[in-house]
C-alpha cells in the first residue's frame, strides 16, 4: 500500500540521515585514543615541586589584557580626563616582572569540557563526548592530574569529576565541589570563585594542625587545580562587556594574588610553578561553542619555578599583531600556544610523564631551566608523540590490504630510530639547541604522520557518503514520481508504468545478486581492515539506493512522458505555474530555478543578506508571474499586503544577530500581536466561515459555537498582553539584582504551558482552516514572547501574517486555475504534483531557513542567548536551558508546518506529497555543505562549516517532524471556498 510505502520511506530517511550525520566526524574530526604506550618524561630533577593551575572559565584574552577607562578616577575634578586601569593589576605585574604570557588558541567546540580536556590531558576530545552531555567520559583518558603524585581540585561539579573518573587511581585526585544549585545566573557569579579561593585557603589552614595533610602537601609532583566558573556565569547572564563580568575579573585577580601569597608563605622554597589560562572565551552575546575568535582566544600566563621571565625588545616585540597592540605590552614578547600545549608545559615543570595521548608540543619558549633539561624534555615529548604514531602505523599495517606507509618517516635517512639516535648524540655533546630543533622536527613529522593515518580512509569514505546522498535523492525522487506524478491508479493511460516482462524480471534478479556481491565484498574488506561498525552502515545505503534506482529507472521516462502529454483542463491553463502545459522548457526552467533557489539558500548560510534578496523577489512574485491570475482577476488587496510583509520580513535578515535585551521591542511586538488578535475578533465571522442569523435551534447552536470561539480568541489576545507585563516585571527584577521572583517564575511556567488549552480546543472543535491557523498563531505567541529578548517578537508577528497571506494566495491560485483530480488513493481523489508545486516547495524551504536564521546567526548554532530562559530558571542546567531554547526556536515551525499542511489540502495533493518533495531535494544543500567542511584554517571557519553541515543534515529529519506536526494540527480541517469579488473584465 502507498501508506506503508510512505512509512517505509520516512523510516529509511530517518535512519539514513542519523547515520550519515556522524560520517562528518568519522571523516574529518574523529581522533580515537591510541593505547599500549609507555609514559615518557625527562630523567632529570624538575625545576618545580608543585604546580598551581588557575582556569578562568569563559575568560576572553582581550578582556584580561586590555586597559579600561575608569570614569570614577576623574570624579571631583571636572577638568581631569578619565584614566585607564587594568582590571587584573596583579597578573599584569606578573607579566611585567616575573612570567611569560601570550594567547592560548582553543579548538571547536569551544565548550568547557573539551577545553579542559585539551589543556589538562593535551588532546582534543572526540566529539562523541557530546552524547554524554559533555559531562561523563566516553572513554577514560590519561591526564596531567593522573600522572601527578596527588591533585587537589576545587570548583564546578560539571568539570572536576571527569578527571577523577579518568584517573588510574581516582583517590589521588581529590575534588572539592559546590552544588549545582549554586550556579545561579541571577546571583553574582563571582561568589563561585570566592568559594573556591576560600576552600583552598581552608586546605592550607587545616594543614597547620593536620600532620598527615601537611606531609601530603609537601610531596613533590603535586597539583592544585582551581576552576573559576564565575566569569562564565556572569558572562552568560550579563555578557562580557557588563560591569558584572569586568568586576569578576578584578575579584579573580585579587583571589589569585591571595592564593599565590599563601602558597609562597606556606612553602617558602620558590619551587612552585603557576599557570593561569581559560578553557574558552565568550562572544558579545554571552555565548560560546563556535569558532569565533572571541571564543577561541584565551589568555595564558605562566610564572614561578622553571618558567622564563619577561623578555623585552624594542617595540614592537615579537608575536604582536593588531589584536594585542592596544594592550600596552608591545615591548614584551608575546608567546602564543595551542591549548593542548599547556599539558606538556605543566608536566615538564613538575617532572611527571606526559599524558599518553597528548598531542601538545612543549612550548620551550616558556621554560627557563638548564639547557639539558629543556632538551631532554623536548626529547621525551618527541618520544611520547612518536609512540602514538608508531602504534597507529602498526595498527594500519596489520589491517590494511594495500598498506602505504607515511612516506616522510619511511625514508632511509628519516626513520624514527635514526632521528632519535641523532638527538641523543647531540644531547651527549651538549648541543642542546640543535637537539631541541631536531626534536621539534620529529614532533612535526610524527603529528603529520598521525594525521596521515587518521585521514587514511578519507577518499573511500567521501566517495561512499557522496554515493549515499545522491542515491537517496534519486531514490526518494523516484518514489515521488511513481506515487504522486504517475500514481498507482490514474485517469490517464499515459501515467501507468508498464508491467515488467520476463527479461526485466531476470534483469532485476541479476541486479539484486550483483548488489549482494558488491555489499559482501565491501563488508569483507571492512572486516579484514577492522573498520568501525559505522562504516558498515555507510556502505549499505548507497548499495541499496542505487540498486533500487537502477531497477525502477523507467519511472523517469514514464513521468517525463506523462508530464509532457497530460494537461488538465483548467481556466487559464499555462498562464500561471500550473502543470506546465505540454511545454518541456517549462519543466526544464522550473527545475533549474528550483535548484538555483537551493544554491542561493546555501549561499545565505554565509551571507544573510541573500535571504533579504529572496524576500524581495517573493514580494514581486504575485505582480509579475501571477499577475494575470491574481491582481487583475480578483478584487483583493492580498497581493499588496503580501508584498508589504515580504519587504518587512526582508529587514530581519539584515539586522545584527548580536542583540541585547530590549524590553521596548518586546512590548512593541506584543502590542502588534494583540492588535492582530483584535482584528481577528473583528473578522471572526469571516475566519469562522459563519454568517449572522437569528432564530431557530440551529441559530442558537451556531451562536453558542461562535461565543465559545470568540471567548477563546479574546482570552488568547489578553494572555499575550499579560505575558508582556510579566516579561517586563521579570526584566526589571533581574536588572535590579533582586533575582527571579517566585510568583513570576510560577506564572512563567504557566504561560509556557498555556498553549495546551487553546490548541486542544482548536483540534477538537475548530474545523475551518483560517480559524484554526489564527488560533494556533495566538496560542504560541505567549511562550514565544516569554523566551524572547529583542526583536524576535516583531519577527514572529510578521512571519505569522506572511504565512496567513500565503494561504490566501494559494486559494486564489486554485480558484484561478483549478487542478483536476486524477489520482485515486484509498477511495479519495487527489491532484498530481505539477511544476507549480516546485515553487511551493522552494518557498517552504526558504521560509524554514528564515524561521531558524531570521533572528539568529547562520554561522553558529550557539547564537541564541541564555537570557531568554531567565524568566523561567536562573539555576544552571544545560539540558533544561537547552530544551527551552530549542522549544523557542521550534515555535515558528509549528505554525509553518500547519500552513504547509493547509496548502497541501488546498492543492488537493495526496497526504505528505509536499513534504516528500522537500525531503527528496533538500540533500542537494547537504552535499554542498559536506564538501565545504574544513578541518584546517581558522577555528571560525572550521566551526562554521561543521555547524552548516549538521544543520543541513538535521534539516531533513526536521522536515519529517514538521509533517507529523502538520498532520496533528490539520486533522479534520475544512477548507471552505473564498467569497471573492471578481473584476468586471473577467465576469
Amino acid at each position: 500500500m502507498v501508506l506503508s510505502h510512505r512509512g517505509t520511506l520516512m523510516l529509511l530517511g530517518v535512519i539514513f540521515h542519523v547515520v550519515y550525520i556522524w560520517s562528518i566526524f568519522d571523516i574529518y574530526f574523529r581522533s580515537p585514543l591510541v593505547h599500549g604506550m609507555t609514559p615518557h618524561r625527562a630523567d632529570l630533577p624538575s625545576p618545580a615541586r608543585r604546580l598551581v593551575l588557575f582556569v578562568g572559565d569563559g575568560l576572553r584574552a582581550d578582556k584580561l589584557y586590555e586597559p579600561y577607562r575608569n570614569e570614577s578616577l576623574a570624579l571631583g575634578d571636572e577638568s581631569a580626563a578619565p584614566e585607564t586601569e587594568y582590571l587584573a593589576p596583579f597578573l599584569h605585574n606578573i607579566i611585567r616582572t616575573q612570567g611569560s604570557w601570550g594567547v592560548s588558541h582553543t579548538r571547536v567546540p569551544t565548550e568547557s569540557r573539551p577545553g579542559h580536556v585539551a589543556l589538562i590531558a593535551g588532546f582534543y576530545e572526540d566529539v562523541s563526548a557530546v552524547t554524554k552531555g559533555w559531562k561523563m567520559n566516553p572513554v577514560n583518558f590519561d591526564s596531567t592530574f593522573n600522572q601527578s603524585r596527588h591533585t587537589w581540585s576545587f570548583g564546578s561539579p560539571d568539570i572536576l569529576p571527569m578527571f577523577s573518573h579518568g584517573a588510574t587511581n581516582p583517590e589521588h585526585v581529590e575534588t572539592f565541589m559546590y552544588t549545582h544549585e549554586s550556579e545561579d545566573f541571577s546571583a553574582d557569579g563571582s561568589q563561585l570563585d570566592t568559594w573556591v579561593f576560600e576552600r583552598v585557603q581552608g586546605l592550607f589552614d587545616r594543614a597547620e594542625s593536620n600532620q598527615t595533610l601537611r606531609e601530603q602537601l609537601h610531596q613533590p609532583q603535586i597539583v592544585f587545580f582551581l576552576h573559576l566558573l564565575g566569569l562564565d556565569t556572569n558572562g552568560h547572564a550579563h555578557r562580557p562587556h557588563s560591569n558584572e563580568y569586568l568586576n569578576n575579573i578584578r575579584s579573580v585577580d585579587q583571589g589569585i594574588e591571595a592564593i599565590v601569597n599563601r602558597v609562597q608563605d606556606f612553602y617558602a622554597d620558590d619551587r612552585t610553578a603557576f599557570v593561569f589560562t581559560a578553557d574558552h572565551g565568550m562572544n558579545n552575546r554571552g555565548s560560546h561553542g563556535d569558532g569565533h575568535p572571541d571564543n577561541t582566544r584565551t589568555p595564558i600566563i605562566a610564572w614561578g619555578a622553571g618558567v622564563r621571565g619577561p623578555e623585552r625588545q624594542p617595540a614592537p616585540a615579537a608575536g604582536h599583531d593588531a589584536f594585542s597592540v592596544p594592550w600596552g605590552f608591545s615591548d614584551l614578547v608575546r608567546r602564543d600556544i595551542e591549548q593542548a600545549d599547556i599539558a606538556p608545559l605543566m608536566t615538564s615543570l613538575i617532572g611527571v610523564p606526559f599524558p599518553l595521548n597528548s598531542v601538545g608540543v612543549l612550548p620551550l619558549g616558556y621554560l627557563e631551566n638548564e639547557p639539558e633539561y629543556k632538551a631532554r624534555s623536548a626529547l621525551a615529548n618527541a618520544h611520547q608523540i612518536l609512540a602514538q604514531y608508531e602504534v597507529k602505523c602498526e595498527s594500519k599495517r596489520a589491517h590494511q590490504l594495500f598498506f602505504k606507509p607515511y612516506p616522510q618517516l619511511n625514508q632511509p635517512d628519516q626513520r624514527p630510530d635514526q632521528l632519535i639516535q641523532r638527538i641523543e648524540l647531540l644531547i651527549e655533546h651538549a648541543q642542546y639547541t640543535e637537539a631541541e630543533t631536531l626534536c621539534l622536527r620529529l614532533i612535526d613529522l610524527s603529528l603529520d604522520g598521525l594525521r596521515y593515518y587518521q585521514t587514511y580512509d578519507w577518499v573511500f569514505l567521501q566517495s561512499v557518503v557522496t554515493a549515499g546522498y545522491l542515491g537517496w535523492i534519486l531514490y526518494s525522487t523516484l518514489f515521488i514520481l511513481q506515487h504522486y506524478v504517475l500514481g498507482s491508479a490514474t485517469a490517464s493511460p499515459h501515467s501507468r508504468i508498464p508491467p515488467l516482462d520476463t527479461s526485466a524480471l531476470v534483469f532485476t534478479h541479476l541486479l539484486n545478486t550483483f548488489a549482494l556481491l558488491i555489499l559482501g565484498g565491501l563488508y569483507t574488506l571492512l572486516y579484514v581492515q577492522k573498520s568501525p561498525l559505522m562504516y558498515y552502515a555507510y556502505v549499505a545505503f548507497p548499495v541499496y539506493f542505487w540498486c533500487e534506482v537502477i531497477k525502477t529507472h523507467r519511472v523517469f521516462g514514464s513521468a517525463l512522458h506523462s508530464a509532457l502529454t497530460f494537461s488538465p483542463p483548467s481556466v487559464g491553463a499555462g498562464k500561471g505555474l500550473g502543470s506546465g502545459g505540454g511545454n518541456p522548457w517549462w519543466w526544464v526552467g522550473g527545475i533549474l530555478l528550483y535548484i538555483l533557489v537551493l544554491e542561493l539558500l546555501v549561499v545565505s548560510y554565509f551571507h544573510r543578506s541573500v535571504l533579504s534578496g529572496l524576500f524581495v523577489l517573493l514580494a514581486l512574485w504575485p505582480h509579475v508571474v501571477d499577475s494575470a491570475l491574481l491582481t487583475t482577476r480578483f478584487q483583493t488587496r492580498v497581493p499588496y499586503l503580501w508584498t508589504l510583509f515580504c519587504l518587512l520580513m526582508s529587514v530581519f535578515t539584515l539586522l545584527p544577530v548580536e542583540k541585547g535585551e530590549d524590553q521596548w521591542q518586546i512590548l512593541a511586538g506584543g502590542a502588534l500581536i494583540c492588535a492582530s488578535g483584535i482584528v481577528a475578533l473583528g473578522y471572526r465571522h469571516t475566519i469562522m466561515n459563519k454568517t449572522k442569523s437569528s432564530g431557530g435551534t440551529g441559530s442558537r447552536s451556531r451562536s453558542h459555537s461562535t461565543t465559545l470561539a470568540t471567548a477563546v480568541l479574546a482570552g488568547q489576545t489578553a494572555l499575550v498582553g499579560l505575558t508582556c507585563v510579566l516579561v517586563l516585571s521579570t526584566i526589571r527584577s533581574l536588572t535590579a539584582k533582586a533575582g527571579l521572583p517566585e510568583v513570576n517564575q510560577l506564572l512563567a511556567w504557566a504561560v509556557l504551558a498555556s498553549p495546551i488549552i487553546p490548541l486542544g480546543i482548536a483540534l477538537g472543535t475548530i474545523q475551518t482552516h483560517l480559524h484554526r491557523l489564527v488560533t494556533i498563531y495566538l496560542a504560541l505567541a505567549p511562550p514565544f514572547i516569554l523566551l524572547s529578548i529583542s526583536y524576535e517578537v516583531l519577527f514572529y508577528f510578521c512571519l505569522g501574517v506572511t504565512l496567513l497571506l500565503a494561504v490566501y494566495l494559494e486559494q486564489y491560485r486554485e480558484l484561478a486555475e483549478p487542478r483536476q483530480a486524477t489520482l485515486t488513493y484509498k477511495g479519495n481523489h487527489y491532484t498530481r504534483l505539477g511544476l507549480g508545486d516546485l515553487f511551493t516547495a522552494g518557498q517552504f524551504l526558504f521560509l524554514v531557513n528564515v524561521g531558524f536564521f531570521g533572528t539568529g546567526n547562520v554561522a553558529s548554532i550557539s547564537s541564541f542567548s541564555l537570557e531568554a530562559v531567565y524568566r523561567l530558571t536562573t539555576i544552571f542546567d544545560p539540558f533544561l536551558m537547552g530544551a527551552l531554547l530549542i522549544f523557542k526556536i521550534l515555535i515558528p515551525f509549528f505554525l509553518l508546518s500547519t500552513v504547509l499542511g493547509v496548502i497541501n489540502r488546498i492543492k488537493r495533493l495526496p497526504p505528505m506529497a509536499m513534504f516528500l518533495l522537500v525531503l527528496a531535494t533538500t540533500d542537494i544543500m547537504t552535499l554542498n555543505f559536506f564538501y565545504l567542511v574544513k578541518d584546517t584554517g581558522s577555528w571560525l571557519e572550521i566551526g562554521t562549516t561543521i555547524s552548516h553541515f549538521c544543520i543541513a543534515s538535521l534539516f531533513v529529519l526536521f522536515v519529517m517532524a514538521l509533517y507529523l506536526v502538520s498532520q496533528l494540527f490539520t486533522n479534520g480541517i475544512r477548507i471552505p471556498p473564498l467569497q471573492l469579488a471578481v473584476t468586471k473584465k473577467n465576469r
